[in-house]
């Protein structure tokens, strides 16, 4: 009977640590985001390189995307230390194209939204921890919702309609909480679901998957709450 508070007390500390793991690498990822974006915006030369030429701007976002398909497909067969490096590369080209914030919206609205984001997504964070509600059905849920987001988008570059741009980032704020809370959940049962004796690489790769993951859904709140409340110059 002993036995059960000692094993309790150690699937806790097993599952601290690793949602340990994951939020500094997602701070890390967040961080090499921001300063990139920071830099880039500040550098002319960097800036008409990105956004004056075309080619050069969707090849960012088609390898941005193209890495997050190989991390997330590939997460069995690559080493921990290749998905580590592949995470801070597309941070780091997620701070180059996330550099044009700073070139639309002030200083400002874009450090008051970062924190209101930041509280929401803490607050997410911390409900998908410790709700004891089985938010399986709250995640396909807001999936579907993603998807109708992303065509709703693709239809409204030709539209060019700015009520439906505000619609879809009012909706967006709704997914991308839901999101939060399931994938912070969907981290906690990996944890705790981990077989006894696994070998660090593979926790390691678990981590930054997880990290990507969440970082995902901090950048993409983050980019719908500033299309509301950031302040254009």
């Amino acid at each position: 009977m002993q036995s059960y508070p000692v094993n309790s007390t150690k699937v806790q500390s097993i599952t601290n640590e690793f949602i340990r793991s994951v939020y500094n690498w997602m701070g890390i990822g967040l961080a090499i985001t921001g300063l990139i974006a920071y830099y880039v915006s500040t550098d002319i030369s960097i800036q008409n390189l990105i956004f004056g030429n075309k080619l050069v701007f969707f090849g960012l976002i088609i390898g941005e995307l193209a890495l997050v398909f190989f991390i997330s497909a590939r997460i069995g067969k690559i080493t921990a230390s290749t998905a580590t490096s592949l995470f801070i590369l597309f941070a780091a080209l997620n701070g180059a194209t996330l550099s044009s914030i700073f070139l639309v919206y002030t200083s400002s609205s874009i450090t008051t939204t970062f924190f209101i984001c930041s509280a929401t997504f803490i607050s997410c964070s911390i409900y998908g921890m410790t709700t004891k509600r089985d938010l399986t059905s709250v995640g396909g849920f807001m999936t579907m919702g993603l998807i109708g987001i992303i065509i709703a988008s693709v239809v409204n570059i030709f539209i060019r309609s700015s009520a439906m741009d505000m619609i879809i980032s009012y909706i967006g704020v709704i997914v991308f909480v839901g999101l939060t809370a399931y994938d912070t959940q969907k981290l906690k049962h990996m944890a705790i679901d981990q077989p006894e004796g696994l070998d660090s690489s593979v926790i390691k790769k678990g981590t930054i998957l997880g990290a990507l993951t969440l970082y995902l859904d901090f950048i993409n709140l983050f980019l719908m709450l500033l299309r509301i409340l950031g302040n254009r110059k």
